[in-house]
């Protein structure tokens, strides 16, 4: 007797794979079951939150999100909460990271990186405009859609005018080490603007050259060169390439070039479009508020409908409603996975590069931090020998449904390694595995995988053994 799949919904939406992890939260692909349209939803753990004292944090992400629509920033949708999780649904980028761009492609052309450059300085003059800095603009958070237009994700450490002090600088201390500016570093206050658009010209001279202008082992040695500004153009680039990245690598904000003053700028200016679109919108939060209520949603919903029923006031009556239903909207119930996760042709496809399905199933992948390979194996036998081949490599196994997390015992590089498991269903009889570095240094990933591939030989299923040709 043949028993029926549960998918796990969250409100309207139908959970997919998990397509990117950190420390306080994880993004899954999921689909708008009533429009089809896909979307990424950001899944926050409320103890997590509570515990570590990031309420106020995550509410000013989600804040800053909502005011801001632009063609060039990831959309905030809408923000749901159970009594667990909170959910933010957002944009879905199907391009990947910029970052890994770089990382599998090198340096790019000036053409092309101008065009990102142009486009990142579009979303980032818009955010200053609405009193937003981001303040760790990196190309990991920079996101490409479908059309490889540039998109500015994670505004977890933003900040909004308001928490300017009264010197009109602000005053924490924040970024990644390679693309913060030296009055960041000097915690003595600095311009947000002005740090992000520090951050900004690092990550030209990025796409430019294919390497980082400051970078060093030691820390300190690593400060010292950002606030001296030593670094050293390669000999391809163009004068006015290099005239623009010197005038914005000045260490000196009162004399950095600003935003309006790039936008005259002759390199800058090659093939530039303003951005059109349309800027009415609504904004509200009651969303965010509702989801960090720490109350049951039926002790409200119970208050509410008692009130309801003491109250003869007409117009009373209406907010009530009202209160009930934004509770009701952002509140959900969650339902649980009984099988792995199943993958759609959307979510097969946004994998593959283009629509060639065989990059789905190649061995010798372009390395990234997340690798998968495909089996023919029942879901439970995979996750025993995976489980069977992590442990004998010095990893502690965590289970839960179709997903596994490894975390190396022993600490390397960049602390202990973290690896995150999950298998995903293609077809009844074939399933995917997804292999993605959560935390921990790369280089180790990579030598970890190459370890772990050869200990799953049986459970690999060898890309020669396709009934099928690659797409054209």
């Amino acid at each position: 007797m043949s028993t029926t799949k549960v998918k796990r919904r969250v409100g309207k939406y139908e959970l997919g794979r998990t397509i990117g992890e950190g420390t306080f939260a994880k993004v899954r692909f999921a689909k708008n079951t009533e429009t089809g349209e896909p979307v990424a939803i950001k899944i926050l753990d409320k103890e997590k939150v509570l515990k570590h004292k990031m309420v106020e944090q995550i509410k000013r992400e989600i804040s800053t999100m909502k005011l801001i629509k632009h063609p060039n920033v990831v959309r905030i949708y809408e923000v749901m909460g159970s009594k667990a999780k909170i959910y933010i649904v957002l944009e879905y980028a199907t391009g990947g990271e910029l970052f890994d761009k770089i990382v599998n492609h090198g340096r790019m052309r000036e053409d092309e990186a101008r065009r990102y450059f142009q486009q990142l300085i579009n979303a980032v003059d818009y955010c200053h405009s609405r009193g937003v800095y981001h303040r760790d603009l990196k190309p990991e958070n920079l996101l490409l859609d479908s059309h490889g237009n540039l998109k500015v994700s994670d505004f977890g450490l933003s900040a909004l005018s308001q928490q300017i002090k009264d010197d009109g600088l602000l005053h924490t201390t924040c970024g990644t080490p390679n693309y913060v500016a030296p009055e960041v570093l000097e915690d003595q206050g600095y311009d947000g603007a002005m740090a992000d658009l520090w951050s900004c010209g690092v990550i030209l001279f990025v796409l430019l050259a294919g390497y980082l202008p400051f970078e060093d082992s030691n820390l300190m040695t690593l400060y010292k060169k950002i606030s001296n500004a030593e670094f050293t153009f390669p000999p391809w680039t163009s004068f006015p390439a290099k005239r623009l990245l010197t005038r914005i690598l000045d260490p000196n904000p009162m004399t950095r070039i600003t935003i309006p003053e790039i936008l005259e700028d002759e390199w800058f200016k090659k093939g530039y479009k303003r951005p059109e679109f349309d800027e009415k919108y609504d904004t509200t939060l009651d969303d965010v508020d509702a989801v960090f209520n720490d109350s049951e949603v039926s002790d409200w919903c119970i208050s509410i409908f008692s009130l309801m029923h003491n109250v003869t006031d007409f117009s009373y009556h209406l907010v009530l409603l009202m209160l009930f239903s934004i509770i009701q909207e952002h509140h959900v119930t969650e339902k649980k996975e009984e099988e792995p996760v199943a993958l759609n042709a959307f979510e097969l496809i946004s994998m593959s590069a283009g629509l060639n399905l065989g990059n789905l199933f190649d061995s010798e992948q372009e390395f990234k931090r997340e690798t998968r390979f495909t089996s023919k194996c029942p879901p439970k036998e995979i996750v025993r020998k995976i489980e069977e081949a992590a442990i004998p490599l010095g990893f502690d196994v965590q289970k839960k449904n179709y997903k596994l997390r490894l975390e190396k015992l022993k600490a390397g590089r960049k602390g202990n390694l973290n690896v995150a498991t999950e298998i995903l269903q293609v077809a009844p009889s074939l399933h995917m595995v997804e292999v993605r570095k959560a935390k921990g240094d790369t280089l180790e990933f990579h030598k970890f995988f190459k370890n772990l591939s050869k200990t799953l030989k049986d459970v690999v299923w060898k890309s020669e053994d396709l009934p099928m040709q690659p797409a054209a």
